[in-house]
């Protein structure tokens, strides 16, 4: 054993005899008896103490620190001593996110995480104060979803504590800690005449956004993001390769969410609202930053500006347009009346008409047609009925002569 365990309270001496004899220390009766003394992988000498009556355990250590260093599994025991809060800065150095989901997560890690467990060491967090955290953000009134999204941020800041052999082990994913569960909710599609209602008292210059996000399933800030050129009236496609997003504020183009472009079919009613709409209302040259607020200037010939003819702020649009227009017609605010609402409707067309889930998934832009099965299969219709509607059709095209049931067990005779 390369290291080994010191006696604090006792010493060996040399006797006049020559022999060896061990004497008590000052320190005799005072603090931790046993001293575990090794060398780290650095070169630098490292120690764990422990009282009377643990030798047994101290050896027991040394020889575990031992192998671990042996096996490459080696934490230092003083790197976590190392805050949350601390360490927090340090992972959120390290990110290489798109700039907008950096500031998202930044803001949850502020506001959520370190105020409760920003002054505690990683090495004492127990999957107790997971716990009491969870429970602090549902009295908190955090909504279930977002609780979810903040835990997951910071299971993942542990996860990076574990990975850089800060600590052994996370405490988010004891078996005692449950990651928050959304609450269940059940999409309730609108139905067409809600969507023309909203679209008749929006703001004349904004009505188009309604025919692009119901009749393409086309993202808020994809619509405020679509230049001219991304629409092929010959071919009858859009190109979704930008969105207007918000950071810290600031406007900037990025691309879709996930960073995925698509191409998805322009129906001709749409063609045709996108038509009228540039008559009216002719294409804005809009510069923005690209990705990040300090990124490099990017100008697109934008389908919607507002009255200064600068990109639509989504935020000021919500508020000013887009809430009026659905106390207008009488439509309940709240998130399931957002804007978003428009792509459950095109969804909801898309697979009432039979069209696949795999397809869906590709115009909606989702990462997974799994997400888009799981949102929305209780929209689709059920096979009992796909069930009745196939064998109708086979019993309707077939031949009309009397080759039923009875005319096979005559058959059989």
């Amino acid at each position: 054993m390369a290291g080994h365990i010191q006696d604090r309270w006792f010493k060996t001496e040399t006797g006049a005899d020559g022999r060896t004899v061990r004497v008590k220390t000052d320190r005799h009766g005072a603090g931790m008896r046993y001293r575990a003394r090794y060398v780290g992988p650095d070169g630098t000498e490292k120690s764990k103490s422990f009282p009377d009556g643990q030798k047994r355990v101290a050896e027991k250590w040394l020889s575990q620190t031992e192998a671990d260093m042996a096996r490459g599994q080696y934490i230092d025991p003083r790197a976590g001593r190392l805050t949350v809060r601390q360490h927090a800065e340090r992972w959120l150095a390290s990110l290489t996110m798109d700039p907008g989901t950096f500031v998202s997560t930044e803001q949850r890690i502020r506001l959520h995480v370190v105020p409760h467990l920003g002054n505690r060491s990683l090495d004492s967090l127990r999957p107790i104060h997971v716990r009491e955290w969870l429970r602090k953000l549902q009295d908190g009134g955090v909504a279930p979803a977002y609780q979810r999204v903040i835990f997951a941020n910071l299971n993942a800041m542990l996860a990076a504590a574990v990975d850089d052999r800060l600590i052994p082990h996370n405490p988010c994913r004891s078996s005692s800690v449950k990651a928050p569960k959304p609450e269940p909710r059940r999409i309730v599609p609108w139905r067409p005449e809600r969507a023309l209602a909203v679209r008749s008292a929006l703001p004349e210059r904004y009505r188009a956004m309604v025919d692009l996000a119901g009749g393409c399933g086309m993202r808020q800030g994809e619509v405020l993001g679509l230049a001219v050129d991304d629409v092929d009236f010959v071919a009858g496609v859009v190109h979704v390769v930008r969105q207007v997003k918000l950071i810290a504020a600031r406007q900037v183009f990025a691309l879709p969410k996930g960073g995925k472009t698509r191409t998805i079919p322009l129906p001709e009613s749409v063609a045709r609202a996108l038509e009228d709409h540039i008559t009216q209302h002719a294409p804005t040259a809009v510069t923005l930053p690209w990705r990040s607020v300090d990124g490099s200037s990017v100008t697109a010939s934008l389908l919607f500006s507002n009255v200064e003819r600068r990109a639509v702020n989504r935020v000021t649009f919500n508020r000013l347009a887009w809430r009026p227009a659905l106390d207008a017609v009488g439509v309940p605010r709240g998130r399931e009346n957002g804007m978003h609402a428009l792509r459950h409707f095109y969804a909801s067309v898309l697979l009432d008409a039979g069209e696949s889930v795999k397809a869906v998934s590709e115009y909606l832009g989702h990462h997974d047609p799994g997400f888009t099965l799981r949102t929305y299969t209780h929209l689709m219709p059920s096979s009992e009925k796909r069930t009745r509607e196939a064998v109708n059709r086979a019993f309707e095209d077939g031949p009309e002569t009397d080759d039923g049931p009875a005319t096979a067990q005559g058959a059989g005779k």
